[in-house]
């Protein structure tokens, strides 16, 4: 009985943990093509781009404070001297988001 109680729970716990993978790989491969040119591959800008633009690391707390929908937000809709990102579906927007929270 234990044994037919635990496999459904096994399998479903595996297939939750195999789509937060496939989420955190999508927003990393889509930020690397979109963002990483400014915001650096691991969220920290080289000191020229960081100067010119005004982008604040992925650690500094005031971006750490952010939530995935307000960077989301700013994807989609730009902010400072940040142009919105064109090309990504409302998906590509929220898996680049959540995956720019794990940078540190």
């Amino acid at each position: 009985m234990r044994k037919s109680v635990c496999t459904p729970i096994m399998l479903a716990a595996m297939f939750m943990l195999a789509g937060s993978i496939s989420f955190a790989e999508d927003g990393a491969a889509t930020y690397k093509a979109k963002c990483a040119m400014c915001h650096g591959a691991t969220g920290t800008p080289s000191a020229g781009m960081a100067k010119a633009m005004g982008i604040k690391p992925a650690s500094d707390p005031a971006i750490k404070s952010l939530s995935v929908a307000q960077i989301a937000a700013v994807i989609k809709n730009g902010k400072g001297k940040m142009k919105p990102v064109a090309g990504l579906s409302d998906a590509q927007v929220k898996d680049v988001a959540v995956y720019f929270k794990t940078l540190k």
